[in-house]
Parts: C-alpha cells; sequence; structure tokens
C-alpha cells in the first residue's frame, strides 16, 4: 500500500492540463508587451508579425521550402475541418480512429460529408488500429498522437512514400514533439495551445505540392463557408500562406507564440523539444514501473505518447487496497469500476485542492482515469515532484472509499 504521508516538495508549475498547456518555463507577460494589440492585423508591421510566425515554424519544424504554410481559424480542429471538407471526396478514403477526436473525424466523414467510398478504422481506448491495413492508393486521414487516449503512431515507416491518395494528418499533440516525416504527409494540421504553450482559437495547415494540386484541381460537391476557402478561382490564395490571414487573428497570441518560438530556437530547436518530451516521458514510465496501482491506458509501450500521457487505476491493486481482499478473477467487476471512476477523480480533486496538478483528469470521452501532460513546457523535476502527490493522493481516495 502506497504511504499516504504529505509530500513536502511541490511542482514549481502546477499546470499540467492537456491544452491549453503551459507556458514555456521563464514565461512572462512582459514578453509579449510589444504585440501590435489595436493594430490592424492587415497593416503592414501585423502582417510581418504573422509572416514571421509562419516563417519561424517552418524553420524550427524543418518543414520542406516546397511545402506552404498557413494560420487559419478554429485551432487544430478548424484547421483539420477545413482539409477534409476541401480535398476529401475525390478518391476513397480511409479513415482512423483509436480515440475522441480520430473518432470525431469519422463522425465528419460518414454523417457530415457523407463519404460515398470510406473505409472506417477503428481501435477502442488503448490500443491502435492495424496499420498494416491500410490502402495508399486512397486518401488517409488519421490522428498521429491521440490526445484522449495516450496512444500515438510508433513512426512513419507504416505510410507509403509513393502513394496515389493523400495523407490527413493531425498532429496537433505530435508537432514540435515528434520529428515528423513530411515528405510521407500531405495535409498536417496543429495548433499553438499543445507542445509550445501558446494560446487558444489559432490553428495551422502544413501542405504538400500533392495537397496543393489536389486543391487547385478538385471541386467538392459541398458549399465551403468563406472562413474555410484556401482557393479562388481554382488557385490556391497565396496571401494565406504569408500572413494574409482569413479572419481576424489575435495579435496578443500572435506574439504570445513567436516568443515561445524563439526560446525554443534558444534551447536548441526542434531536437531539444523532442528530448525534453521523451525525458519527461520517461519520469512517469519510471514510476509505473514502481507502482501496482496505476497502469497506461496504452497498452504498447511502442505507441506510448510523449505529450498527453493517459494512466488508469489497476482494478485488483485497487480493489484491495479499498476493501483489502483482491478481486476474484472471474468475479463481475461492475463495483470495483465505480471505484475507478470515483478513485480517479477524487486523485484529481485533491491535487487540485492542494495546488499541485491542475486539469488532470480523463478526458470525458475517455475511460476513467487521469491525463497528464508531458509535453516540452513541462520541467522533468515537477513530474519527478507530481508523481509523490500521485501516490499520497491515491492513499487518501482509497482510505476515503474504505470508511
Amino acid at each position: 500500500m502506497v504511504k499516504s504521508n504529505k509530500p513536502s516538495m511541490r511542482p514549481h508549475n502546477p499546470n499540467f492540463s492537456s491544452g491549453p498547456c503551459a507556458k514555456r518555463p521563464g514565461w512572462d507577460g512582459k514578453y509579449i508587451q510589444t504585440a501590435l494589440c489595436g493594430r490592424s492585423h492587415r497593416s503592414k508591421p501585423a502582417k510581418a508579425r504573422l509572416n514571421e510566425a509562419i516563417t519561424r515554424t517552418a524553420q524550427l519544424l524543418q518543414i520542406p521550402p516546397d511545402y506552404r504554410l498557413a494560420i487559419v481559424p478554429g485551432s487544430d480542429t478548424g484547421a483539420f475541418e477545413m482539409a477534409m471538407w476541401h480535398v476529401l471526396g475525390a478518391r476513397g478514403v480511409d479513415i482512423l480512429g483509436w480515440e475522441s477526436f480520430g473518432k470525431g473525424w469519422i463522425n465528419d466523414a460518414v454523417k457530415q460529408l457523407k463519404l460515398a467510398d470510406i473505409r472506417v478504422m477503428e481501435a477502442d481506448y488503448g490500443a491502435l488500429v492495424d496499420l498494416q491495413q491500410v490502402d495508399f492508393a486512397r486518401d488517409v486521414v488519421f490522428t498521429w498522437n491521440g490526445t484522449t487516449s495516450g496512444v500515438r503512431v510508433p513512426n512513419g515507416d507504416w505510410i507509403a512514400k509513393e502513394r496515389d491518395g493523400l495523407t490527413l494528418c493531425d498532429a496537433t499533440s505530435a508537432v514540435f514533439a515528434v520529428a515528423l516525416p513530411w515528405d510521407r504527409l500531405d495535409i498536417t494540421s496543429f495548433s499553438w495551445q499543445k507542445v509550445m504553450g501558446g494560446e487558444a482559437a489559432h490553428g495551422m495547415l502544413v501542405l504538400s505540392p500533392r495537397a496543393v494540386a489536389r486543391l487547385e484541381t478538385y471541386t467538392p460537391s459541398w458549399p465551403l463557408p468563406k472562413i474555410f476557402r484556401l482557393t479562388k478561382g481554382g488557385k490556391l490564395i497565396d496571401g494565406l500562406f504569408a500572413g494574409d490571414t482569413i479572419n481576424t487573428p489575435s495579435m496578443l497570441v500572435v506574439e504570445d507564440y513567436i516568443d515561445a518560438l524563439k526560446w525554443a530556437e534558444q534551447i536548441g530547436g526542434l531536437d531539444a523539444l523532442v528530448a525534453r518530451c521523451n525525458n519527461n516521458l520517461q519520469v512517469l514510465v519510471d514510476w509505473v514501473a514502481k507502482r501496482d496501482w496505476v497502469d497506461f491506458l496504452c497498452a504498447e509501450p511502442a505507441n506510448l505518447s510523449n505529450t498527453s500521457v493517459c494512466l488508469q487505476l489497476n482494478n485488483a491493486a485497487t480493489q484491495k487496497a479499498v476493501t483489502g481482499v483482491p478481486t476474484a478473477p472471474a468475479s463481475p467487476a461492475e463495483s470495483v469500476a465505480v471505484s475507478m471512476t470515483q478513485i480517479a477523480k477524487r486523485i484529481a480533486a485533491l491535487l487540485d485542492e492542494e495546488g499541485v496538478a491542475y486539469d488532470i483528469g480523463a478526458y470525458r470521452d475517455a475511460p476513467p482515469g487521469l491525463r497528464i501532460w508531458t509535453g516540452a513546457t513541462i520541467e522533468a523535476d515537477d513530474l519527478t515532484k507530481l508523481t509523490a502527490w500521485l501516490d499520497w493522493a491515491y492513499a487518501v481516495a482509497c482510505a476515503e472509499m474504505d470508511n
């Protein structure tokens, strides 16, 4: 049984939310006082700042020079749906889902776009679909890193370099945390609020030359609202990829994102960001390996997310902690499941009350458990301190359940 002594050391930053995520280390509001607040986003200096955000992002992520990058409305969701609405329907589609957002894209394709030729591949939370079954003669829609399940694709080797269809990748919890294989990605979306700790509402869209060709040669049968339109007269709207945004962006938020990009450059660029994420994940891997009461929701270590880490309580260990009697292997687990949900929620509530960790409950559609962000703006030392508090909160929650 985990000891219930309250730890003496607290994380310096208690923000472990999976989005919006913790600000960069050393962040202070003074760094964005140069924001062009009150200026038109179409003014020359404002467009220059928007273009700087695009340029720095492309350089940091090592995006090929013939790819196009734009700031779009609606965060990652807006960016990805913009892509889906523009290019899908030109050929058959394979669409993959193993957590809330991926399954949301399935809903869009099946119920909203009502695509005629679609193959849906789904897996339960904690698992990954069989990637070898994907057909790259078709368009392929997938999420690189499942934010709500902690399951990601292990690499890009399964994606065909030579393909007839386009690959559409929701990479919002992977970009800046993984060295993405751009030659295998045609349309990629993400937001600033994840690994870079930016603010919400703005998304980014990365287009390969093949994606641009599709946009300029295919017209979907459904109407596109103005806020979604990437083309005009059959041609890509070039201004979108130089800071001439579709709608009005927040220049305050833009300045904050540029500050995060500068920080990333100063610490060593993409390699340093990826290393920070991997090191943070390792803190939790080492801790889970020494605990019997908690497991990763992700069943396969190779697919374990290095940003959005989802944990579940071990049924047998928790049942024993609460009642002193382990669950019989063949006994119904319904009563235990109730305890799992209550204890997981209590752990999150206790740490919130203590000011130790905020917003670490599992996503509303996910199995009961905990979700801890380990992206690049999180410090490994804070995670180490958090693990002691997790042990404490679990012991307290079990003791309360037992009384």
